[in-house]
């Protein structure tokens, strides 16, 4: 388990208090952001890949108890939030936004706010924390509360750290685009800042999620040794 919590400490931690932080800030102003963007890129992969192995080793380990288990409501439950998870992702990352790394000049675009970010400016992790969160649901045991635990508090953390980021970068540019957006889902719909405009999203990308979603989902049992719509 000490190796399991080590990759989680250190793939959190590299992200939330190097990345996000002024340390970032120091640190590109001795080496350059195009040096720090090749280092923490290395760091994030070497983290990421000691993550997965730690807890592909730890799935059959005596220690690896589970709390709680599948059932045929959180089962459902799952299936839904995965779907919605994707479709965040998906669109997250096919979508010109300036809290995406080096997509800052997208906040010259008079239309930069339409889609997905009338919804939030972080689809990309909250569509994470909805696949960590989903995942927790129907996996109760030791070593995926630190997988997807960690997974999930870095997803919901580090929408306040790249604001932080932005914010000390850009100045009133960043101010004003906050304003009109939401961190949190809805958040500027709800407050009456935005509306929602489905259409904006793109049917392509919406299309696109499902069909990511639907391989994965069959790949499952053949990548995880588990199924994940049964």
């Amino acid at each position: 388990m000490t190796s399991l919590l080590a990759a989680a400490a250190f793939f959190v931690l590299l992200h939330l208090l190097v990345s996000g932080t002024r340390v970032r800030d120091a640190v590109t102003g001795k080496i350059g952001d195009g040096p720090y963007m090749g280092l923490f890129s290395l760091a994030s992969v070497a983290g990421l890949a000691w993550l997965g192995l730690a807890f592909a080793g730890s799935r059959n380990a005596d220690w690896n108890i589970a709390y709680w288990d599948i059932t045929p409501l959180t089962w459902k439950i799952q299936v839904a939030v995965q779907a919605l998870a994707f479709l965040f992702v998906v669109v997250g990352l096919t979508t010109a936004n300036p809290t995406s790394v080096r997509q800052e000049g997208t906040l010259d675009r008079p239309d930069v706010i339409k889609g997905m970010l009338r919804i939030t400016r972080h689809p990309f992790l909250w569509g994470v924390a909805l696949w960590a969160a989903g995942h927790l649901l129907v996996n109760g045991d030791r070593a995926s509360i630190v997988l997807f635990g960690g997974l999930l508090v870095l997803a919901l953390f580090g929408t306040a750290s790249i604001d932080a980021k932005r914010k000390r970068a850009l100045g009133d540019t960043w101010t004003a685009f906050a304003a009109q957006t939401s961190n949190i889902p809805f958040g500027a719909i709800l407050t009456g800042r935005q509306s929602l405009k489905i259409g904006e999203i793109g049917l392509w990308r919406i299309a696109v999620a499902i069909v990511v979603y639907g391989n994965l989902a069959l790949a499952h049992p053949f990548l995880f040794g588990v199924s994940a719509v049964s």
